[in-house]
């Protein structure tokens, strides 16, 4: 007989020795360990740390945002992970030295600690995302003593549009920009709703049809940066990404002119061919845009039943920004009605 389990006051009954494990499958056992352990880090050896590598203002402000906020989790997801396994080692129930008592239910001092902490974690978060959210706003203009660079961008299915009205020129799939230089985003859709997101420079803004929203980013190292769709759109959302041209401001002047000396303009007939579904469309500049081609998209769907446009433009209410504002034509709507 065995010695009796002090923690049930029963006997143990007796038993046969477990037999020993088969060396094959102590080696087997070991081996399929080891890939268990490796076949993650071979996995993320194929992922590109985009997010972690920024090459910009505030895409190096959004990764600290992140590392903080992780670390602060990790401030209770590590503590608990590690006492998960060691209290299921002390309190195993081949250790017969460990205290047992299975009546206790209660202590102040574990209570206080276990709730104080998260609390406190979820106070800096909250007022560090209050913080954040203000600070890295993408309505909010970068502060600067260079003059933003504005571009108008138009997703279509499955490419983008980037339209310069200051330098009357647009591309498609391609983005170029000067270094050290703020640029604005006047972002829209042609039809269905999109995500327009360049990971090393920061925040992703959405680009939805008969609305237009705003995003400001700086590039602070030259360098060719990957854009894509970061919302599924169809059949050719995987192939929807553009490369954006981080250059000098002398190399981006060379694209501005190498765009005005292109011989394809960018004519309304030339923009209703482009809203036609395609895949993989390839660069292309365009030297001539027609005027107005950015309101009359934001504008496509906001006309009365007689075809007249709702919306109107007028200078906008917001100072220094150059842009204009959508306003309801009073008019329109009760001829409408």
């Amino acid at each position: 007989m065995r010695n009796p389990d002090p923690r049930s006051g029963r006997a143990a009954t007796a038993g046969p020795p477990p037999s020993p494990r088969s060396p094959l499958i102590a080696r087997f056992l070991r081996r399929a360990s080891l890939v268990a352990a490796a076949g993650p880090l071979v996995l993320l050896g194929g992922c590109n740390m985009a997010l972690l590598a920024p090459k910009g203002d505030i895409g190096v402000q959004e990764k600290n945002l992140i590392l903080i906020a992780l670390g602060l989790m990790l401030l209770v997801v590590i503590p608990v992970i590690l006492l998960t396994l060691w209290f299921a080692w002390r309190y195993r129930a081949s250790n017969t030295n460990a205290t047992y008592a299975p009546r206790w239910s209660h202590s102040t001092v574990i209570e206080v600690v276990v709730w104080s902490i998260p609390c406190v974690i979820v106070l800096t978060l909250g007022v560090l995302i209050w913080r954040t959210t203000h600070s890295l706003d993408p309505y909010r203009p970068i502060e600067s003593q260079v003059k933003p660079v504005h571009v108008d961008v138009v997703a279509l299915n499955w490419k983008w549009l980037f339209i310069y009205p200051d330098y009357g020129v647009a591309s498609v799939n391609q983005l170029a920009i000067p270094v050290d230089t703020p640029v604005e985003f006047n972002l829209t859709a042609e039809s269905l709703m999109n995500s327009f997101f360049i990971p090393q420079l920061g925040s992703q803004v959405y680009a939805m049809p008969a609305m237009q929203t705003k995003l400001h980013l700086i590039a602070n190292e030259p360098g060719v940066y990957a854009g894509r769709s970061a919302a599924f759109s169809g059949r050719g959302f995987s192939d929807m990404h553009f490369d954006t041209l981080a250059k000098s401001r002398a190399d981006f002047d060379a694209w501005i002119a190498q765009a005005k000396a292109s011989p394809t303009m960018l004519s309304r007939a030339a923009y209703e061919r482009l809203t036609q579904p395609g895949e993989k469309t390839p660069v292309t500049l365009y030297s001539n845009v027609a005027p107005g081609l950015f309101d009359g998209v934001v504008g496509k769907y906001m006309r009365d039943v007689h075809g007249n446009p709702i919306c109107g433009t007028v200078p906008s209410a917001v100072p220094g920004s150059g842009a204009p504002a959508l306003t309801l034509n009073r008019n329109a709507i009760l001829a409408a009605e």
